[in-house]
């Protein structure tokens, strides 16, 4: 019996879906081979927004990334998603520079949750859901570098299906995560049932071998780390001395054996079923620096009752750490000044056992899948800052605050790569990924979004009009007390303990004049630095939008047919894109429209003639042929172009681009 893959089955899977009115959240069932599902639009270049950096000024701080670059290619599109997506894929001057080149993906779909949004629509029904996400995936995991992510936004609704699916396009091994987004900072009153604190971010790579950047240590995270020793190093803690030996029925680990104490004079195991995280010729090295250590014959009782292996499992060869002539006053003098002299080694000694330095990575912490909303946001804050932008009034519905896509872009992606979001509602992405001086492609169906909150939230961020979000970073809370604060209490910690002082006493005269209560307020004082500006303004971007259909299907008449906009160039345009061809700029008098290798394109609005075709021919180099597409072909035509020029074929405008009637095949 042969095994089958799991998989997702929805109704209607084996069909497409097109828009069943242009600029909204609506789709109709066609055959995959229909030409409004099939036809590739192009992009129709408007106006260019560029905006210029602000100064410096020694007013403020200002981080590294104030210094980038501001990013200039970019791309803001005014359409449909799948046909943005079929565009950056198949038409060949955006394929070149945008297939496999995105850096990282971050999109928020309708999550299909049954309500109508005043931005947009989002009451797609389950199977119309999938389709539409499955078709617009296929492209995007095109466009993903090899070492690109993609993030997907959901709420509870899809978010069970979507998993299948992401396992599906991009494969189950390349799952990374599920991050989990606290998106609420109170409880819905209103609610019917569970109150939603969450939103959930599936991640996944476009191989196994993805880019993901490290996230800065807090002050927080460092907490738990002092320098009671001066270590020229830094900052560690002393970590978990002892490790798993996961021996099973195997002999006794070789790093499982006794150190014998200089100052209590005790001969200590690592813990029951675990051996020293380091082996005797790491240890004897620093052990020597607090006493006369060498390394003896193993007392095999004394091992048997510290440890739970079995005598059969002991190892002989294997043997102690012992102070030279055994413990005494000496030995316990030397470790103490040893202890006293400060700056200890790697494995230290105390007053009654040892210790391990472990210090912070060098290289930040590993992402983590709990975000919560003080760190980056939550949706209270994302329409406060949607309302700072807005000159009208009125609010996008369903923003995302800044620092959310903050984190995400940077785990995801370096300054110069490229950030694309096809669902851009308020330019969230597209903003944040412009103050981090990453390139950016964008697109929104709806025309009153574009017009009302995207177009106008990027014009003012390249503008520098856009004060919020992560433009600056408040200042970092630090220590103003004298002599700093105590190891592990932190600048957050000291702040914390100040507010719940002041509160507790609050309504008690006495105790605001203790002394006592004077010196803990002096020994937890903490103060800001100044805030620090992280964006400045700067580069621009490219305004467009897609151009319009030049193919229809007729069911009465069932032939596919022209629409009255496939005209002059529009339909040029069109028919290299549907065919494969780079355009060749028509300012520059060629005589052709577009080139796919040796091939050449001429495009005919009309008949085609034998004439036409010798002309033609007589402006071809060696080598070269002629694709030959008009709307209408003089009987003789094609066998006259075959002749004329090997290779070389007629292409009838629009049955030979897409030959498809109901029913039928292509």
């Amino acid at each position: 019996m042969t095994a089958q893959r799991l998989q997702l089955t929805w109704y209607n899977k084996d069909k497409a879906l097109i828009p069943t009115e242009t600029g909204k959240y609506g789709y109709t069932w066609v055959d995959p081979s229909d030409p409004r599902y099939c036809e590739t639009h192009t992009l129709v270049m408007d106006d260019y927004v560029h905006g210029s950096q602000t100064p410096k000024s020694d007013e403020f701080e200002y981080s590294e990334r104030a210094d980038l670059e501001p990013p200039e290619d970019n791309l803001l599109i005014l359409g449909e998603s799948g046909d943005v997506l079929e565009a950056l894929t198949r038409v060949p001057e955006l394929a070149e520079k945008y297939v496999g080149k995105v850096r990282l993906i971050y999109i928020d779909p309708p999550f299909n949750t049954a309500q109508t949004f005043a931005s947009y629509e989002d009451n797609l029904e389950h199977s119309i859901w999938l389709t539409m996400m499955r078709d617009r995936l296929l492209h995007m995991k095109k466009l993903l570098t090899d070492d690109g992510s993609i993030w997907v936004h959901l709420d509870n609704v899809e978010v069970h299906r979507m998993r299948l699916l992401m396992d599906a396009i991009f494969g189950p091994g390349n799952f990374l995560a599920e991050v989990v987004w606290q998106k609420a900072d109170s409880p819905r009153g209103d609610a019917q049932g569970f109150s939603s604190d969450h939103d959930t971010i599936l991640v996944y790579g476009r191989s196994s071998t993805p880019h993901l950047n490290r996230m800065a240590r807090t002050a927080s995270d460092n907490s738990r780390f002092s320098n009671p020793d001066n270590d020229p190093q830094g900052i560690w803690f002393s970590d978990n001395r002892s490790a798993p030996a996961n021996i099973g029925n195997r002999k006794q680990h070789p790093s499982t054996f006794g150190i014998q104490h200089p100052i209590t004079g005790d001969i200590l195991y690592p813990a029951i079923g675990g051996c020293w995280r380091f082996g005797i010729e790491r240890l004897l090295p620093a052990l020597r620096e607090f006493a006369d250590y060498e390394v003896v014959p193993p007392d095999l009782d004394l091992r048997l009752n510290r440890t739970n292996l079995h005598s059969s499992q002991l190892r002989e060869d294997v043997g102690d750490v012992m102070i030279r002539g055994g413990a005494s006053a000496p030995s316990q003098q030397r470790a103490r000044a040893r202890i006293k002299a400060l700056q200890w080694p790697e494995f230290f000694v105390t007053e009654s056992s040892f210790g391990r330095k472990a210090y912070p990575p060098e290289q930040g912490q590993p992402p983590r899948t709990w975000w919560d909303n003080e760190e980056v946001g939550h949706n209270r804050q994302a329409k406060a800052e949607q309302k700072a932008l807005s000159t009208g009034g009125t609010t996008f519905s369903t923003p995302k605050p800044e620092r959310l896509l903050e984190r995400v872009i940077h785990i995801g992606s370096d300054p110069g790569d490229i950030v694309l979001d096809v669902f851009a509602g308020s330019g969230t992405t597209a903003a944040v990924a412009q103050k981090m001086g990453r390139r950016w492609l964008t697109c929104e169906l709806l025309e009153s979004t574009f017009s009302t909150f995207t177009r106008p939230r990027l014009a003012k961020v390249v503008n520098d009009q856009d004060p919020g979000g992560v433009t600056s970073t408040m200042g970092e809370r630090v220590a103003d007390s004298e002599g700093g604060l105590p190891d592990g209490v932190s600048p957050d910690d000291a702040a914390k303990f100040t507010s719940v002082l002041n509160k507790l006493i609050s309504d008690d005269a006495a105790a605001k004049k203790s002394a006592l209560v004077k010196q803990l307020k002096a020994a937890a004082k903490t103060t800001r630095t100044k805030d620090v500006i992280n964006w400045r303004g700067g580069g621009g971007f490219q305004v467009a939008h897609l151009s319009p259909a030049c193919f229809d299907y007729d069911e009465t008449l069932n032939r596919v047919m022209l629409t009255p906009e496939a005209t002059g160039q529009v339909l040029i345009e069109s028919v290299a894109a549907n065919l494969g061809f780079t355009l060749l700029h028509p300012d520059d008098d060629y005589v052709f429209d577009g080139r796919r290798g040796n091939a050449l394109l001429k495009v005919v609005e009309g008949v085609a003639t034998v004439e036409q075709v010798d002309w033609l021919v007589s402006q071809i180099e060696t080598g070269e042929t002629i694709v030959l597409a008009a709307t209408s072909v003089m009987d003789g035509v094609r066998e006259h172009l075959r002749r004329s020029c090997k290779g070389s074929r007629v292409v009838a405008v629009p049955d030979d681009v897409f030959r498809y009637t109901q029913g039928g095949d292509l």
